[in-house]
């Protein structure tokens, strides 16, 4: 049995090294909080230096305001701040740093050197380091610029347990340069530079406009993440969102290239991260993580940064208002990504906008038509989705409800004058040749002509010029050529089409013969009487039995033969935790993929050019039609200097 010893007050060096345990867990830690007290300072430049990782050497730089002689010594001191002096102040701290402990706890755990001068001359610097077990601070005379230089070696020296779990040079130097990466992306105003045993690695100039900006996060992140991400900048309820999102198609194995702000300060948030998961939820392929960088700015007031020692955690006073507003902008951002929207917006033509329509082709071409389901045959050229089996039961009350929908987009329509497409076909000399149909081709009166004059004048897809094995269409298009995975791409089209006439209104509702009785927490039944009216939009009737017990009484059509149980009980669990949930939408949109999948046009189809011209033009109108339903690309284009280099043309 432990023997009881008199309560006593820690003595200083060993309170600060607990306090250390909760804010210096690695170098990158120490960075981000000697960075963070630089960028309060009102610094223009800040210069970091390290060795080994950050384990023997962390020097900061600034050309801030600087400490005053006589506020040195509290600088190290715990609990010490000049940001904030009040509650009031607190409730709406604008500043990174506010605690007061991350100098004197880093103090602790390695051998640390202020210097710092507040005057233009630079010999009126000042120098301080706190020694001995009560870690007294000592002031001394050291010339210095204005600003503020802090160096601090051989870190966990004195603690080798925490010493002990410090990984190798390169997985520490890892994580002190993401940390870098996520400040130098918080202010673009700020010029940044990163050294790293005596070799440059970054220098980084203030931006002052969206170029400078974007010339940062391409020497950050590569150039490749501008190149496919969509530009965003909007406002509504006080609330400002703006910043860059990854297309679907360009999404990463990691979660490493996610970077979200909010008033500069870098944050990693249940509901942030909930809000995006959800704009991204049918395009991303599965696995796969996206990648952004996003700012957030509303007031101060309504956010509260104090949750958590690090400062990366936050609470926002309106959660669901903020989780709207993050989901329905991305959501609308990424939906309005139409092909050749990058190109049409670097290259504007001369005298107006290219059209979406193509002169001669839109009149020529019908509407692209779909052919019938055949869900109990033939699945060559389609995956086979886990929603099938469901899919079988609930179609025939989904053609009850909607019987025009069969007749518009399920039937299939006869094939247009001109005779089918031309198809490549690889023989087994491994040579391409023309196959041909009945018809091998279109006469020249009814092939659409292509823009040789001005090809600048062709759709962002271009127009279609023959079918590759059955399976991708190649198209002619402003800059070369388009390849497009014709399945792929008429199954997002039934696809959002679906979505359209399902969610378009009031989901049709089905009452249950025999209610279902959940057992349920005093949490999940208070939560089930506030969102009432929520769950009714979604076409679920849900009351509170007994303080323990609710009951289901009505379910969407779509899902009348589902397991409702679990269904309810996750939708109760998002709407308590962030104030909306989307797993019915996403269940039934897992039903609407599925149809869409077997609806679709099949591998080894062959299509008339009149009707590959018309499915690239839907591709152009149709939201998130860069991918099919699980994230795969729909189309890809290779450039004429590509195909060029390919060839050597030029060389």
């Amino acid at each position: 049995m432990t023997q009881q010893r008199p309560i006593r007050i820690l003595d200083p060096r060993l309170a600060n090294q607990i306090a250390a345990g909760e804010v210096v867990e690695r170098p990158a830690s120490v960075l981000k909080e000697l960075v963070e007290n630089a960028v309060d300072a009102g610094s223009r430049r800040i210069e970091l230096e390290l060795e080994a990782g950050g384990a023997r050497l962390i020097r900061v730089r600034d050309d801030g305001g600087g400490i005053a002689e006589a506020d040195l010594p509290l600088a190290l001191s715990r609990h010490a701040t000049s940001k904030i002096a009040s509650l009031e102040e607190l409730e709406g701290v604008a500043s990174l740093g506010f605690r007061g402990e991350a100098l004197a706890s880093i103090a602790s755990v390695s051998r640390l050197e202020l210097i710092s001068n507040t005057a233009e001359d630079p010999q009126a610097g000042w120098r301080v380091v706190a020694e001995g077990r009560e870690m007294e601070p000592r002031v001394t005379p050291a010339p210095h610029p204005r600003g503020t230089t802090v160096t601090v070696r051989d870190l966990f020296f004195n603690t080798p347990a925490r010493r002990k779990f410090l990984r190798t040079e390169k997985t520490e130097f890892g994580h002190a340069e993401e940390a870098f990466r996520r400040l130098a992306l918080s202010r673009y105003d700020i010029g940044w530079s990163l050294r790293h045993n005596q070799k440059t690695l970054h220098q980084l100039r203030p931006a002052a406009d969206v170029a400078g900006r974007e010339r940062r996060i391409a020497a950050l992140l590569g150039k490749g993440f501008l190149e496919n991400a969509l530009a965003l900048d909007l406002e509504a309820n006080g609330l400002r969102l703006w910043g860059w999102v990854g297309l679907p198609t360009f999404s990463r194995a990691q979660a490493d290239q996610q970077y979200f702000f909010v008033n500069g300060r870098v944050v990693r948030d249940r509901l942030v991260a909930h809000a995006i998961r959800q704009a991204y939820r049918d395009v991303l392929f599965h696995g796969r993580h996206p990648v952004f960088v996003l700012y957030l700015e509303l007031d101060p007031s309504v956010v509260d940064v104090n949750v958590h020692p690090t400062k990366h955690e936050v609470r926002f006073r309106d959660g669901r208002l903020v989780h709207d507003f993050l989901f329905s902008s991305l959501h609308r951002a990424l939906g309005e990504a139409r092909p050749g929207q990058h190109e049409a917006e670097e290259a504007p033509e001369e005298g107006g906008e290219a059209t979406a329509e193509a002169p001669g082709v839109a009149e020529a071409a019908p509407r692209w038509q779909q052919q019938p389901m055949a869900l109990g045959s033939g699945d060559e050229g389609r995956e086979r989705h886990p929603g099938a089996d469901k899919v079988r039961q609930f179609m025939a009350g989904y053609r009850a409800l909607h019987p025009d929908h069969e007749e518009s987009l399920l039937t299939p329509q006869p094939a247009p004058p001109g005779g089918a497409a031309a198809t490549l076909a690889r023989g087994e000399s491994g040579q391409v040749s023309v196959a041909s149909a009945p018809r091998p081709m279109a006469t020249p009166a009814e092939r659409p002509s292509l823009p040789e004059e001005d090809p600048t004048q062709a759709p962002p897809l271009g127009y279609a010029i023959a079918q590759l094995q059955g399976v991708y269409i190649l198209a002619q298009g402003r800059r070369g050529l388009v390849v497009v995975d014709m399945h792929a791409a008429h199954e997002r089209i039934t696809y959002e089409r679906l979505k359209s006439q399902v969610h378009g209104g009031a989901l049709e509702a089905q009452a249950l013969l025999v209610p279902v009785s959940l057992a349920a927490s005093a949490a999940e039944v208070a939560t089930a009487e506030v969102e009432r009216e929520a769950f009714a939009r979604l076409g679920v009737e849900l009351d509170v039995a007994g303080p323990e017990t609710l009951l289901v009484r009505q379910v969407p059509t779509l899902l009348a033969e589902a397991d409702v149980e679990p269904l309810i009980r996750d939708m109760l669990g998002d709407l308590e935790r962030y104030g909306r949930s989307d797993r019915l939408e996403a269940h039934i949109n897992e039903l609407l993929a599925t149809m869409a999948c077997h609806g679709s046009v099949r591998a080894n189809r062959k299509l008339s050019i009149a009707e590959m011209n018309a499915l690239l033009r839907d591709m152009e109108r149709t939201e998130r039609s860069g991918q099919c339903n699980h994230g795969r690309p729909t189309w890809f284009e290779m450039s004429m200097s590509e195909l060029d280099k390919r060839f050597l043309r030029g060389q």
